[in-house]
């Protein structure tokens, strides 16, 4: 997520050089076509194309800036949740027999989020999945089609072990197991944000109409604006393409792109917080790297 207050015009003129050239070179074609090969330009209704299409495309970005949002909520949940579960570990478990105990289950849901990072990303599971699990608690939810689902099933059977050997009673169990649903629910809606895309007319229309509207464009203009034909046109035409790569860009929060959710540094607040919890030394936070996006 790029988090700089001050845009980056080496990473705008790489986004916007492509288009802006392409319209720009239509947009003299024609104008030159007007010229050196007179034609009567047909009079379009541009402003009526225009509004209609800019009402679309506010619509579809909406909606895909709803699904950002939606993902942010759902990982501002994971936080919290994930820090009720520490607490809870420790205070309901101050038996010095269950530090042990209690220390794995915070392990568990460090390497439980970094899971589900990796898995949002379509990414393998990387080194801080397994570097605080035992290596056959790692070695058998890796074996798991759903490696985050596995690892906290794995947490439950943790939190089952504390109520059988005293630490915990039936109360206790049932309020962490509480939070381990709010968990579960919280990744249930990410996945569903993953897996669930724009339905197809949202992304082939939208896309359809804004390239169509940028090759009328010049022909409704030409009349009007003549020589400066390239320049209006073609500064009309990139508006219109930006909000279509805004939603394209919103549409999935969490792919690993610099518009997407910081993922890696959440997954670090997490840590933190549920290492501090019980008392242990935990790393820095992530900042922003020297293009002023966070991960």
């Amino acid at each position: 997520m790029i988090v700089s207050k001050i845009p980056n015009p080496k990473r705008l003129a790489r986004e916007i050089w492509k288009p802006l050239t392409l319209l720009f070179v239509w947009d003299v074609i024609v104008t030159l076509t007007y010229y050196v090969l007179p034609f009567d330009a047909p009079e379009l209704p541009v402003t009526l194309f225009g509004s209609a299409l800019a009402l679309f495309l506010g619509f579809r970005s909406n909606s895909a800036y709803q699904r950002w949002w939606e993902g942010r909520g759902l990982w501002g949940l994971m936080i919290n949740a994930s820090r009720n579960i520490a607490r809870s570990a420790r205070n309901f478990m101050p038996d010095p027999e269950a530090s042990d105990l209690k220390r794995r289950i915070v392990y568990r849901q460090i390497a439980y989020v970094n899971a589900l990072r990796c898995q949002l990303r379509r990414l393998p599971p990387d080194e801080e999945v397994i570097r605080l699990l035992p290596r056959h608690e790692a070695d058998l939810a890796l074996g798991r089609v759903n490696v985050a689902n596995g690892i906290l099933d794995g947490t439950g059977r943790r939190i089952d072990e504390a109520r059988r050997k005293g630490w915990i009673d039936t109360i206790q169990q049932t309020q962490m197991e509480a939070v381990l649903v709010d968990i579960a629910n919280a990744q249930g809606g990410m996945e569903r944000l993953k897996n669930t895309p724009l339905p197809f007319q949202y992304r082939f229309l939208p896309v359809l109409f804004t390239h169509l509207f940028c090759v009328l464009l010049p022909i409704g203009l030409v009349e009007t604006l003549q020589f400066a034909t390239p320049l209006g046109s073609t500064i009309a035409g990139l508006m219109f393409l930006a909000v279509l790569t805004i939603g394209d860009e919103l549409v999935d929060p969490f792919a690993n792109d610099v518009h997407d959710l910081p993922l890696n540094a959440m997954c670090r607040t997490i840590e933190i917080d549920l290492l501090q919890a019980i008392g242990e030394e935990a790393p820095e936070p992530l900042q922003p790297d020297r293009h002023g996006v966070l991960w």
